[in-house]
């Protein structure tokens, strides 16, 4: 089996929640499996001190999960238009992959999550991608194809699925966020088992 790495970090569970249905859709592809990871917080005055083994969901992600990984998806809240400093505090961290070249070739996507409908959904997944070019990753997206990205009233972008929180900022997607969420997360495994096929 080839295992795609659903890498987040979510705060209020929105993230997470797309994280899941990324899963299922990957999980809908003969020989694909899914490995959900996540990230510890950050603080902005002394380095945070995390058990090991976060007390709920999944574990912490390695650096080996990426680089044994047959693709990414990578999810973030949005935070000012742009992806949250627990997972830009990992990908600083992974310079050592990029000189090796150990991520090169594999697909990735991205997905993000706000709590407004104009609070930097686009924004936020275009810069998650830059890292992921940089390190030679092939992305991926969701085409207008998908008919759920062309009915959506919340979140769902052809960059990458993205979920509404909303102002209660509750953790229930609608029926095109997951829509275009397991889209992509089937679409993301078909073109890793491509990939690794070639």
């Amino acid at each position: 089996m080839a295992e795609i790495l659903i890498l987040y970090y979510s705060r209020n569970g929105g993230t997470a929640a797309i994280a899941r249905q990324i899963a299922r859709g990957v999980e809908e592809v003969a020989g694909m499996t899914a490995r959900l990871r996540t990230v510890p917080p950050v603080s902005t005055v002394c380095e945070a001190v995390e058990d090991e083994i976060p007390t709920v969901g999944p574990p912490y992600v390695s650096l080996d999960d990426l680089q044994q990984c047959a693709g990414l998806a990578l999810g973030s809240p949005s935070r000012f238009g742009n992806m949250a400093a627990p997972l830009k505090y990992l990908l600083d961290a992974t310079g050592g992959l990029w000189l090796t070249g150990a991520l090169s070739g594999k697909p990735a996507a991205v997905f993000t999550s706000a709590s407004t409908l104009h609070g930097g959904h686009e924004s936020t997944l275009l810069t998650m991608m830059v890292p992921l070019l940089h390190h030679g990753m092939v992305l991926v997206g969701v085409p207008f194809t998908e008919p759920a990205l062309r009915e959506t009233r919340g979140g769902g972008t052809p960059y990458g699925p993205s979920y509404y929180a909303g102002s209660q900022a509750h953790a229930a997607l609608d029926d095109e966020e997951k829509k275009i969420a397991r889209a992509l997360g089937r679409r993301l495994a078909n073109v890793a088992w491509r990939l690794g096929s070639a």
